[in-house]
């Protein structure tokens, strides 16, 4: 394990008992330091210590009291948008890297395909949401070769992947996604939706991508969002385009100030992406796509970052 960045992870429920596994089985720069929980009964925290690794069911304060705290450099968040803020303020005086899963948004949106070499240094890096992750891509692959006036994605998910987590933060989930979709994809407005399907079985998450764009050349959008469906499954293999692209011309007289704004400039093509993200089943069900994508994008994140640092190996081999 030398040279590699210990890590801790703070929740000990879906999210973080998938992270920790995928560190575990998948990251050749990061190590375990300890999972951090709440309650002293949940199975992560019980999986961490059949596997030796340090836990605390005491929260952060649990977290900065271990033997080896020190030793840590790299703290996943993967609580709740409001614990977020506080655990960020009892980490901060400890120079320690966060990687935030929740919507909390106290550090700079970072999403591995789109943006990450550009806050390698940052101390507090937020992964936006899970279809965020999923879709700000496809934005952006729209936007590099054509301006996008309008983007608005859905998120459909299987009722029985969103945990409590996810379903308190309904309403940071929309506020920090269509955000992103502005500050990350390019759009110059943002509208994002998430669905939460009861059905049975459950359901592989879909994403569905709408995006109003200005001039451009339809070929050229087509083949800047399947590159980037290639760049994602990189680090997230089950993520991929169930169709080919839509790019349609929108027609004069098609009604369009509620979503670019009255006086904006009229966009010439509709975008239509749909996409389907299947888990890797580390820890969680295969149709649990929405977890499975943000803990790959935030172990994406953490080996860059730590890399950054000079504690593994250069960012260079993690691109």
């Amino acid at each position: 394990m030398s040279g590699r960045t210990k890590v801790a992870i703070i929740g000990s429920g879906n999210i973080g008992s998938d992270l920790m596994m995928k560190v575990i089985r998948l990251s050749e720069t990061l190590e375990m330091g300890a999972m951090v929980g709440i309650d002293p009964g949940s199975d992560g925290l019980a999986r961490a210590q059949r596997l030796s690794i340090p836990t605390t069911a005491e929260g952060v304060d649990g977290l900065i009291a271990l033997p080896n705290f020190d030793e840590i450099g790299v703290v996943f968040d993967a609580t709740s948008a409001r614990a977020h803020v506080a655990n960020a303020a009892k980490l901060e005086p400890h120079g320690k890297v966060l990687v935030d899963l929740t919507p909390a948004a106290i550090g700079p949106f970072v999403v591995p395909a789109v943006n990450l070499d550009q806050h390698a240094g940052a101390r507090n890096v937020n992964m936006v949401t899970c279809g965020g992750q999923a879709t700000i891509p496809m934005v952006a692959a729209v936007a590099r070769v054509a301006p996008v006036r309008y983007a608005e994605i859905v998120a459909s998910i299987a009722s029985k992947s969103a945990g409590p987590g996810t379903r308190a933060n309904i309403d940071e989930f929309t506020e920090t996604t269509s955000k992103a979709i502005e500050v990350v994809g390019g759009a110059t407005r943002g509208k994002a939706i998430i669905v939460l399907n009861p059905a049975e079985p459950p359901m592989i998450m879909r994403d569905t991508v709408l995006c109003l764009a200005d001039d451009g050349d339809p070929e050229a959008i087509r083949a800047s969002v399947t590159a980037m469906a290639e760049q994602v499954a990189r680090y997230v293999p089950g993520y991929r385009l169930k169709q080919q692209v839509q790019v349609t011309p929108i027609a004069d007289d098609e009604p369009l100030d509620t979503l670019i704004g009255a006086g904006a400039p009229r966009p010439r093509w509709k975008v239509s992406v749909f996409l389907e993200v299947e888990g890797a089943a580390h820890y969680l069900p295969a149709y649990a796509g929405n977890l499975d994508i943000m803990t790959s994008a935030a172990l994406r994140t953490a080996e860059l970052l730590a890399a950054h640092t000079g504690a593994t190996q250069p960012a260079e081999a993690l691109r």
